[in-house]
């Protein structure tokens, strides 16, 4: 029978508690959000939103094309001209999603006879872009600069190291400036995922590779999503200009994918606008972080201390993850549930978005449901 085996697998999925659902939300949902990835509170702000009408109404509702046809607005060229000026890198591409902007960077970046190493943790974008690029992988253990650099002393052709700058799972930032070094002493380009680190992390949210001093720099590639911070849709490759274009000539997911709407367009640019003009937002996203990661533990709960705006909760098994976060929406709360293989390390986690907008009052419910709710 065709597709006999996917039962099989169902089954099996079944059994090891790893059946994932979707659970479409109303536009007025009354849980408190802990599990999306707005960190600024920015997605309904009234601006965001007006600049993504104002786009959709000057434009249309899509980008018609490819990039490289009819894809590419001028409003696209601006979001990608401030995005680069407000990060610090001399240009900018903009995609369709993070993920299109991740494989991308890696693809291209690591043709045949080149060396790629990536750290065990990394997000599943990059990895996949690893398995897609022509270059060789090599994996080492995660935020081990030592690691990268004896992987390095192996190859004597072109090399690139790829990592999160904010690792997803338990909010930990990478080594930037020990990486830096060790791609440097061997003459090897660095490629940031700063996913998690716009509009978090640096002067004002402008990133981690602006806040390691590596932004600019002409061995260091960015690459950053819209739909986190700046609570949009979308992503962008930041860099030195000759790779940038390099990738207009050569990515694959840029070539043939159709360009981002300009609604996402023009919500990206307006956030970008509005936290430029108040960059207290990036503060207040870290000290909300810190602020739940210590109410947390002193409610006992097995916690990871955040880098950035990422806090995750221990579980004991994935089976209890899923009970716990689903005990935790019946009691009103949002929250993520990670399980292999979305863990490399195989422990079952809570992830909480610490967002900026939080107040006082919704952090004490949210941890005394999560304590109340525990396995």
């Amino acid at each position: 029978m065709a597709f006999g085996w996917i039962d099989a697998q169902a089954e099996q999925r079944r059994r090891a508690g790893l059946v994932r659902t979707l659970r479409p939300r109303p536009a007025d949902s009354p849980l408190l959000d802990l599990a999306s990835n707005d960190y600024l509170g920015l997605a309904h702000h009234p601006e965001v939103v007006e600049g993504a009408a104002e786009a959709a109404r000057t434009w249309g509702g899509g980008s018609t094309g490819s990039r490289l046809v009819t894809g590419t607005t001028e409003l696209h060229t601006e979001l990608e001209r401030e995005l680069a000026a407000f990060c610090g890198f001399e240009a900018a591409l903009v995609f369709s999603s993070g993920y299109a902007a991740n494989l991308a960077a890696v693809t291209a970046l690591a043709p045949h006879g080149s060396l790629i190493v990536s750290d065990a943790g990394n997000h599943a974008s990059l990895i996949d872009g690893c398995r897609l690029a022509r270059g060789t992988t090599q994996v080492v253990g995660h935020a081990d600069p030592e690691a990268v650099g004896k992987a390095l002393r192996t190859h004597a052709g072109p090399a690139v190291v790829v990592s999160d700058s904010v690792f997803s799972v338990d909010g930990d930032a990478a080594p930037l400036d020990a990486l830096a070094a060790a791609c440097r002493e061997h003459g090897a380009g660095l490629v940031v995922d700063d996913a998690h680190g716009l509009g978090v992390l640096g002067d004002g949210g402008r990133g981690a590779p602006h806040a390691a001093g590596l932004a600019g720099a002409d061995d260091v590639v960015a690459t950053v999503t819209l739909s986190k911070s700046l609570g949009s849709q979308g992503g962008a490759v930041l860099g030195p200009a000759r790779v940038i274009d390099h990738l207009v000539n050569a990515a694959r997911t840029f070539i043939f994918d159709t360009g981002l709407a300009p609604a996402a367009a023009g919500a990206a640019l307006a956030a970008l606008r509005l936290l430029r003009r108040e960059p207290q937002r990036a503060a207040r996203a870290r000290a909300v972080a810190g602020d739940l990661h210590t109410r947390l533990t002193a409610a006992g709960l097995d916690a990871v201390r955040p880098d950035a705006a990422v806090v995750s909760v221990r579980a004991p098994s994935p089976e209890e993850a899923v009970q716990w976060a689903a005990d935790c929406r019946t009691a009103g709360l949002a929250v993520g549930c990670f399980r292999p293989p979305s863990v490399p390390d195989g422990i079952s986690r809570l992830r909480l978005t610490a967002r900026a907008d939080l107040t006082e009052v919704q952090l004490d419910g949210a941890v005394r449901v999560i304590g109340e709710t525990r396995p």
